[in-house]
Order: C-alpha cells, then structure tokens, then sequence
C-alpha cells in the first residue's frame, strides 16, 4: 500500500468513527429534554423539595425555627379527596406566613409558586407577590391564604384549614 493510500485508509476511518459522537450528542439531547420535562411535571417547587406532612390531633405542626432563614418551604398533606399543597414563609417583617401552593385564577394548571428573593412569583403568570402580604391579600393570583397559628415555637395548621383548599388541587 502506497503512502497516499495509507493516508486516505486513516482518514476514512476517522470519517466513519465520528458515530460515537452522534450517539452522546443525542444521549445529551435526549438528557437536556428528560430534564425540561421533570422540571415542567414537579415544577421548581421540587427543586428545594416537597416534604409530605401528616396530622396530629387534627393539625399539622411544623418547628417555626425552620422559617427563620426567610425561605419558603413546601409541604403536601394528603387530604381525604388527595394531596394538598401548601408553602410557609417567614416574610421580611418577621411574621410566619402560610398559603396554598395555587391560587384562584391559575390552580387549574397546578404549578404553584417559587421563591425569588422577597417574593412569591406564580410558576403559571408570572406574577410577583411579596412575602409581607400573603394572608393579608387574598384573590386573583394571589397565593389563596391558609389560616394559621403560632404556639409553643410551632407553626400549626389545622387539617380542616387544610382541607377547605382541597378544590385547588
């Protein structure tokens, strides 16, 4: 074999070769897509992560020390027609703060809210909310209030509070 052919043979091979790189582009494509659609199903909710809660005595009680950071937790209680969402907050005037995790105009979509610095933004509109004035305004985008009570260093939430939101989710 001629040098020239020699060199040709090598290049053919490195031409033909490149399948391996098709495969991981697609394998990361693939990925890349697995990803967007987790994040579309659990919402970025997910990301902090979703404690699921359950009742004692007829309310959730959850350490208030927990909310001392400002950042909003998520929790779900399964409720007698299913699981119920809800997030408390410490907002920036010091006051421990619960709301469902919907609202009245965009529950339907079930995606809930995040957390962006001070506010509430609803994963469906957009809309920012800040922390100071859930359970104060209620309506329209707004996170829909859940009654609460703070006793004894915790966070308590009755289950029939709970249930009452039921119909968001």
């Amino acid at each position: 074999m001629s040098e020239r052919e020699s060199k040709r043979e090598q290049f053919q091979n490195n031409a033909s070769g490149g399948g391996g790189k098709k495969v991981a582009i697609v394998a990361l494509a693939l990925l890349v897509v697995a990803g967007v659609a987790g994040w579309l199903l659990f919402g970025p909710a997910g990301a902090g992560g979703v404690r699921s809660v359950q009742a004692d005595n007829g309310a959730v009680r959850l350490k208030a020390a927990d909310f001392e950071d400002g950042k909003a937790r998520f929790f779900e209680y399964n409720g007698r027609s299913g699981p119920i969402r809800f997030f408390v907050v410490k907002s920036t005037d010091g006051v421990i703060r619960a709301a469902f995790d919907a609202c009245d105009v965009c529950y339907r979509e079930k995606k809930g809210y995040t957390q962006v610095g001070d506010s509430m933004i609803c994963n469906n509109c957009g809309q920012s909310f800040p922390t100071d004035r859930v359970n104060v305004v209620k309506g329209g985008c707004n996170p829909s209030p859940l009654p609460r009570q703070l006793a004894n260093g915790q966070v308590i939430i009755t289950v029939a509070a709970l249930e009452q939101g039921a119909t968001y989710f």
